[in-house]
């Protein structure tokens, strides 16, 4: 069985050992490198080169969200994913435009920690259902032109969407639907325009109402 590299950024010795625990015990990840400060993050990040970060947002130096930006831009094909005791909407929508695939308050990391990282690696978005309501049950920001408006994109269009709605990177929805990535950028493109959709929290919550999460 090949191993998903885990790589765990947090500022308290006891949670990181907690963690540890946890993912030890699953057969099919491999924790690969830990830091308790952004820098020291994003340089084990470089070195290592992990599948999967997992990183509080209260971290010294480089905050959680920061880092998450830095490295998404940096390593489109790296998984993020915030464990925080934040439940906060403007911490979750942060992290979501940002970059990260999946967010997990401390709370249920026993009940829903591992469930999330399968969830990010396998290509999905993953939503602590404490906090999943205040980002797509809040009021709709989109208008009814912007909603009735999936009707006029192509199949290829909507479906182009919908997989970047679950995570994947434009390199990878090339690969799957067998196109290049400059028609990905187009089809990505025309379509949130369209939709009237501007930020990646903005395409989940759109995601949710269309029922395009209804698999992760």
């Amino acid at each position: 069985m090949t191993k998903s590299r885990v790589l765990l950024v947090d500022d308290h010795p006891l949670i990181l050992a907690g963690i540890r625990s946890l993912i030890s015990s699953e057969p099919d990840f491999e924790i690969v490198g830990e830091a308790m400060t952004g820098p020291e993050a994003l340089k084990k990040i470089r070195e290592v080169n992990p599948d999967l970060v997992i990183v509080d947002i209260s971290i010294a130096g480089m905050n959680g969200v920061v880092l998450t930006r830095r490295v998404s831009a940096e390593m489109p094909g790296l998984r993020v994913l915030v464990l925080t005791l934040h439940e906060d909407r403007t911490y979750l929508t942060q992290a979501l435009d940002a970059g990260a695939r999946g967010y997990v308050v401390k709370r249920s990391a026993a009940e829903n920690l591992v469930l999330a990282m399968r969830a990010v690696l396998g290509g999905g978005i993953y939503v602590d259902p404490a906090v999943a309501h205040r980002v797509l049950q809040r009021p709709s920001v989109f208008n009814r032109a912007a909603v009735s408006a999936i009707r006029e994109l192509s199949e290829r269009g909507a479906e182009v969407l919908k997989l970047s709605s679950l995570g994947l990177t434009n390199k990878e929805i090339a690969s799957r639907i067998g196109v290049g990535v400059k028609s990905i950028e187009t089809f990505k493109s025309r379509g949130l325009g369209k939709l009237e959709i501007q930020t990646r929290a903005d395409l989940l919550r759109y995601a949710a109402q269309a029922g395009w999460l209804a698999d992760v």
